[in-house]
């Protein structure tokens, strides 16, 4: 296991490390000390190691994450797995604004709560939060799975394209053009692997599922001013 004390030895250091990781490292486990909210803590990773960071984290930790397990021990600023292609991230705590915007693939775990824009233009990455989410999330998402075991704000989906939205709580409401859909057995399917793999004990028949109405998707002479 390798120990980085990012207050002494920076971040710069810390992340020319972590990149220079390749498949068929040794050095698979790191441990990073002294966070204290530093900002693009463990950014661009690709190679298949783990990586603790001991605190709560700044802007865009772990974003554009490939391969690696990023597991943060503590709560994370904006803008979480931002961009991530594939791997995992872990919060421990809660997330702040646009948690795994854009990303491509991969899992986020929040164990707390999100805030706003969580999964905004989500593009394949699956997010299971276990508390609740804020305002506008998967805004205009386009595909993956996004799970929310506890309530979601106002404007749920606006604007989707293809993704899923799974909400087990209570949603204030939905945005533009999404709208609550049927659940059906692949969907349960789904679901219960998503929930498994985050550690959430809650079960898949409690979920509501969103979706798109898809009366966006062609141009409609009515909504033209």
């Amino acid at each position: 296991m390798q120990t980085f004390d990012l207050a002494a030895d920076g971040l710069r250091a810390l992340n020319s490390s972590l990149h220079a990781q390749s498949e068929d490292t040794n050095q698979t486990v790191w441990d990073i000390i002294n966070p204290k909210g530093s900002h693009a803590i463990a950014v661009g990773l690709d190679a298949p190691i783990e990586v603790n960071v001991k605190g709560s984290t700044g802007y865009y930790c772990a974003g554009m994450n490939q391969q690696a397990t990023v597991h943060i021990h503590g709560s994370a600023g904006p803008g979480v797995a931002e961009n991530m292609m594939s791997g995992t991230v872990i919060v421990e705590g809660d997330a702040s604004q646009y948690a795994g915007a854009t990303g491509n693939g991969g899992l986020l775990v929040i164990k707390g709560n999100a805030s706003s824009r969580c999964g905004i233009s989500m593009k394949g990455i699956d997010i299971v939060v276990h508390g609740n989410i804020g305002h506008m999330s998967a805004f205009m998402a386009q595909s993956g799975n996004l799970v929310v075991c506890g309530d979601a704000g106002d404007a749920l989906g606006d604007s989707i394209y293809e993704a899923r939205l799974f909400v087990r709580g209570s949603t204030k409401s939905l945005g533009a053009d999404c709208i609550e859909k049927e659940m059906r057995p692949e969907h349960i399917e789904i679901l219960k692997d998503l929930l498994a793999r985050a550690g959430s004990d809650a079960k898949p028949e409690e979920f509501k599922r969103y979706g798109s109405a898809r009366t966006l998707y062609n141009f409609n002479i009515d909504n033209a001013y």
